[in-house]
């Protein structure tokens, strides 16, 4: 068989396994099978794989029929136009986090804390974005630590991120910081079965829910952020679409001003951020 005629087989079956873009992924995962760049697969149309890379495409295929996302199946996802590590210890860092990333870049910082870092993405985006700055993460899961950690050595950053294992800031070192970004747990617990399989199903629960509400994490950052800001430092947050003006209360509340809910792309609530006096 031709790529072209596996492709075309390909998207067949993950159509028929409930996948949203079939044709994308199935162009995704052989690529990956390959090795090579997506934009080759065009000009090898006509061209068949080996035995080792259709034993490879097959098991990724496998895969996403039971909906595992792609980025776990690949090990690897494009962020704020860099590639970090993937794994199923880690949120699959999205598109719309990238807002969180611009907003944070507006002004200029020397010092930033990551609260709940997953993989790494927004502090290390922010790192490699400003060669001047330091920055610590901070995660509950040992796991996501090591792929973060992983993530700075390939970015070349490491000697400026610090990773520390804390429930929240329980056991970060006493320090001030010009920035504090999250993008915590906010999924309320009865939202989580309408989530599509590839989120409910593969990625890390303690990630995506803190149960209850949704609104806990912003209640403890809020609350405690002041403690660790320097003056005008900022504190910026990632929200769910329904979250933005409660989140913001939370924020004027705790002493934050020019508070301001920002969008995304697609029109949605995403970002609340506010700076201490």
């Amino acid at each position: 068989m031709t790529l072209t005629a596996r492709l075309a087989a390909a998207t067949r079956r993950l159509k028929e396994s409930g996948v949203v873009d079939p044709a994308r992924d199935a162009r995704v995962l052989l690529a990956a099978a390959l090795g090579i760049d997506r934009t080759r697969l065009t000009l090898m149309g006509e061209d068949d794989v080996t035995d080792a890379q259709f034993s490879q495409f097959e098991r990724m295929l496998s895969a996403r029929e039971k909906r595992q996302p792609v980025a776990q199946i690949i090990g690897k996802r494009e962020f704020f136009g860099l590639e970090f590590t993937v794994t199923p210890d880690v949120l699959d860092p999205r598109p719309e986090t990238e807002h969180l990333v611009e907003i944070a870049l507006e002004k200029p910082f020397e010092s930033v804390l990551d609260i709940g870092l997953g993989s790494g993405c927004i502090l290390l985006t922010l790192l490699h974005k400003t060669p001047n700055s330091r920055g610590v993460g901070c995660d509950v899961s040992p796991a996501a630590l090591k792929v973060a950690a992983e993530n700075a050595k390939r970015l070349g950053i490491e000697g400026r991120a610090e990773f520390v294992q804390s429930n929240w800031l329980d056991a970060l070192p006493e320090q001030r910081f010009d920035l504090i970004v999250s993008n915590p747990p906010y999924i309320a617990a009865d939202a989580m079965q309408e989530l599509a399989p590839e989120v409910r199903d593969w990625e890390p629960e303690i990630a995506l829910t803190p149960g209850g509400d949704g609104l806990e994490p912003y209640r403890i950052i809020t609350q405690a952020a002041p403690r660790w800001l320097n003056k005008e430092g900022r504190l910026i947050v990632e929200i769910g679409f329904d979250q933005g003006e409660a989140v913001a209360e939370m924020f004027a509340n705790e002493g934050f001003v020019n508070v301001r809910i920002s969008k995304d792309y697609a029109g949605h609530d995403r970002v609340v951020s506010g700076n201490l006096k």
